[in-house]
């Protein structure tokens, strides 16, 4: 039985009754149930005989079923014996969150009439608050900002470049544009209120909504049988509009992003959910300026005690000692179209200094090219970065909701740039990237903001070393470093003079220093801003240049580490080391400290200061770790050892097992499950399918790679999810078995999309569009005489003479990668273009699955 309480049924009940000695397949099949049901809240209760004994060790099926509940985010309640023989017979499973009802009290009570007792349950309840009514603003009208009118508007003003320096041009181009939009669409006050929950809402549904409730009040009046004949055929017409409004309103939306997962993703979250208030408390004492002093002092103060730790000096002469010839001296010029090419890459975030919206000069650039591209070029030949775009916006974001508004330390300093900047930086970024790939001038294990790197390569490589290291019998310290705002902190004269070891000279290393020095930096909120303040470190965040130049500034790093004979892997800021040893833990805790000693030291002489208090240390091994407990000292700060950690959004635990990831991808595509159902009655199958693809399947498919050759009730959690996903789209019942559902979506189960990822990133490694040390771990198999096999593109499996662990050595990608590959059809391992093989991949394991 299901129902559903609460403000507009926003928390749902679920009874559930499971007669004695079933099998335990009901297990599943009622989780399969629970998943189908928080699709229509995620907000559930579960509660019923189950007939487990959870007061006794869970066991087998009956754990793997609490385990999965959790998974999903309900959570088993201790309400003591439920039974008259002293056993926990009866359960309750709730969410998290509850939503407008929460549990407040439970308590069980003995009756005379049966030998169960009486569960009592006491929620509270509370009511949702009315919209706020926000202050009087100026703002420009949308619906007049036409860019063909735009173009018309600014003419050739911009077009005439010759002779002007890059600061003149930017002012003209800042005077032109405002002029333009000025005319176009002048500002007009307009008094703010919460946000719209129904922005389908039209100027005609209002109409139809006032002239319902006359002929209501009419008919309430007279009760005339015509009145109320015409009340009931308004209606039905009033509810048909909304219905038609929300259908083509919803679909827009999402044909608008459907080619950015991204972008589709934000959408989603738009129409479902109203938007947070991240923004600073409305306290009077909290102002602009007190914002702007403690971000300013917080950098100040990391400096003062960086330069008592570390002599003057030092970080400079590591620097210089990078220094090469010069060979890149000047910048090319680009053209018009070129210019149109970045601006297409270019996200269209407006900056409070920008003389328009950005999606405007996106929109125009047809017209406005010309007069742009003079722009970029005066600053590349001039090398000079212009002064009115060195100036950034700081909006202070609380970075939890649940964090206390009242304390700045729990704001996070967001800084928007001028638009103009970003196309010039994108122009430089294009440039310096073909140059750091002609020399490799970075570290071949930073996979940040890098072509044919990312998050998902990174960890794939690291857990497979960590898992050829358990299969051989070795312990691992695996160590995040965690750094203190690393970006603000960067020295600029460090920078240039990597910058100069890399061949940069002339305009070029002009023109970066242009851009790092002379910055300032303003907060806002609201209507307020702050005085400004100047920067003397660090590089801009949000800019597009700063990862590429963090990436340069940390090179070094790497070498450091693996010099002391431990693997290292970097994603910007986030830094992984680790060390293997088959045995005296005492000596590997000893080599342990002496790098991190040596880290530290690197970052102090380099500005950057490590955070031991956050910094974390998982240990992986069977024995050793009693003996190294508390042993890790870094800075003088004693590092804990953790039973499980979070490396770039994915949780590993001291066992390898995915069982803690697993189970937070499951509680978040469940309520993504939940806020995707509510707009089914309003999208289309095929835009439905998107949708589910883009906020639900992805989070199934990230890292995917890391759960080949897992246990079967580990991949259970996921694969209940995706069915849950493919009844939401198909509009099956619960009942209906899901692989005809599948094979008509043509969706590979998860256990086959998991292999699909390991194939994809073997050949992108295998094809020069994966990272170097991806392909290191593939080697081409190498028989001693020629045989037919030879010319079919194999790749050798790793020998098995090594220590095997249960289960370790089929999840490593260097053990599975080639085991897969080689079982891959001739056709198909010898396909070269990428799209072309990921179709074909996809087409074979789809025979596999569903012998098609």
């Amino acid at each position: 039985m299901f129902w559903k309480l609460g403000n507009r049924g926003s928390t749902g009940f679920l009874l559930v009754y499971r007669p004695p000695r079933c099998t335990k397949d009901s297990l599943s099949e009622l989780l399969q149930v629970v998943a189908d049901v928080l699709l229509e809240t995620p907000s559930l209760v579960v509660l019923g005989d189950f007939n487990i004994h959870a007061d006794t060790t869970l066991q087998g099926a009956t754990r793997d079923f609490v385990e999965s509940m959790a998974s999903m985010g309900l959570s088993l309640n201790k309400l003591g014996p439920t039974h008259s023989h002293g056993h926990a017979l009866d359960l309750v499973f709730t969410s998290s969150d509850v939503g407008d009802l929460t549990l407040s009290k439970s308590e069980t009570k003995e009756v005379p009439w049966s030998d169960h007792f009486l569960v009592q349950l006491d929620f509270s309840a509370t009511l949702p608050l009315c919209r706020e009514v926000g202050p009087i603003r100026m703002v420009r009208p949308r619906h007049l900002m036409d860019p063909n009118g735009f173009q018309r508007v600014v003419g050739d003003a911009l077009s005439h470049v010759d002779g002007l320096s890059a600061d003149s041009l930017v002012a003209r181009w800042n005077v032109e544009l405002t002029r333009a939009i000025d005319c176009l669409a002048p500002k007009r006050p307009l008094r703010l209120h919460g946000a719209r929950t129904a922005p389908w809402f039209s100027s005609e549904l209002r109409a139809m909504k006032q002239s319902l409730r006359r002929l209501e009040r009419r008919w309430q009046k007279t009760h005339s049988e015509s009145d109320r004949t015409q009340v009931r055929a308004q209606r039905r017409a009033y509810q048909v509009a909304i219905a038609t409004a929300k259908k083509t309103f919803f679909t827009a939306s999402i044909a608008s992003a459907e080619n950015s997962s991204r972008r589709l993703f934000q959408v989603v979250r738009n129409l479902t959910e109203p938007p947070l208030t991240l923004g600073p408390c409305k306290d009077p004492k909290i102002s602009c300026n007190d914002f702007a002093k403690f971000f300013a002092d917080k950098i100040t103060h990391i400096r003062k005690e960086l330069d008592t730790t570390v002599g003057v000096g030092l970080g400079r002469e590591s620097a210089r000692a990078l220094s090469g010839q010069v060979a890149w001296n000047q910048f090319q010029s680009v053209t018009p179209e070129d210019v149109d090419r970045l601006l297409g890459r270019v996200k269209p975030t407006t900056c409070l200094f920008d003389p328009c919206p950005s999606w405007l000069i996106k929109a125009s650039r047809e017209g406005l090219g010309d007069g742009l591209c003079g722009v970029v070029n005066a600053s590349l030949c001039e090398g000079t970065f212009p002064d009115p775009l060195k100036e950034a916006v700081i909006k202070p974001l609380l970075k939890k909701p649940s964090l206390d508004p009242a304390s700045m330390a729990n704001y996070r300093p967001v800084s928007n740039l001028p638009f103009l900047g970003k196309v010039i930086e994108r122009v430089v970024a294009e440039q310096l990237q073909a140059r750091l790939e002609d020399a490799d001038h970075l570290d071949p294990f930073q996979s940040g903001f890098r072509p044919h790197h990312g998050t998902e390569t990174a960890l794939v490589a690291l857990v497979d070393d960590l898992r050829r290291a358990r299969d051989k019998g070795e312990s691992c310290f695996l160590v995040l470093l965690d750094l203190s705002a690393a970006f603000d902190t960067i020295d600029h004269n460090i920078l240039l003079d990597r910058l100069e070891g890399l061949g940069a000279g002339g305009t070029v290393i002009q023109w970066f220093r242009s851009f790092l020095l002379g910055r300032v930096q303003k907060v806002v909120v609201g209507d307020e801003c702050s005085d400004p303040w100047a920067l003397t470190c660090g590089v801009p965040q949000g800019s597009v240049l700063s990862p590429m130049l963090f990436n340069i500034y940390m090179k070094p790093l790497g070498e450091i580490i693996r010099g002391f004979g431990l693997g290292v892997h970097q994603y910007a800021d986030d830094t992984q080391l680790y060390l293997s040893f088959k045995s005296e833990p005492v000596k590997a805790v000893k080599v342990l400290g002496e790098c991190l000693e040596a880290v530290g030291g690197w970052m102090a002489a380099n500005g950057l200061k490590l955070n031991p208090d956050k910094t974390e240390v998982l240990f992986l091994g069977d024995r050793g770790r009693a003996g190294v407990e508390d042993s890790l000292v870094l800075n003088g700060v004693t590092v804990p050892l953790k039973d499980q950690v979070r490396s770039l959004g994915v949780i590993l635990d001291s066992q390898l097992s995915m069982e803690a990831q697993v189970n937070s991808v499951s509680r978040a595509a469940v309520y993504q499950l939940h806020l995707v159902r509510r707009l089914r009655p309003y999208l289309p199958t095929d835009c439905l399918a998107r949708v589910v693809h883009a906020v639900v399947i992805s989070r199934l498919d990230y890292c995917n790679a890391l759960y080949v050759g897992l246990p079967l009730k580990v991949t259970r959690k996921l694969q209940l999810i995706q069915n849950a996903a493919a009844r939401l789209v198909t509009g099956g019942g619960r009942r209906d078995h899901i692989t005809p559902v599948l094979k008509d979506l043509h969706w590979l189960p998860v256990r086959f999309r998991a292999q699909f990822k390991v194939l994809v990133l073997t050949f992108k490694a295998l094809n020069g569009l994966g990272p170097v040390y991806l392909k290191e771990r593939l080697h081409p198999h190498r028989s001693a005489r020629t045989l037919r096999s030879s010319a079919e593109g194999l790749l050798a499996v790793p020998s098995l003479r090594e220590a095997k662990l249960q289960g370790t050595r089929q999840r490593a990608f260097s053990v599975v990668a080639p085991a897969l590959w080689n079982a891959l059809p001739s056709d198909v391992k010898t396909i070269n273009n990428y799209l072309t093989f990921r179709r074909h991949l996809k087409a074979a394991l789809f025979r596999e699955v569903f012998n098609v």
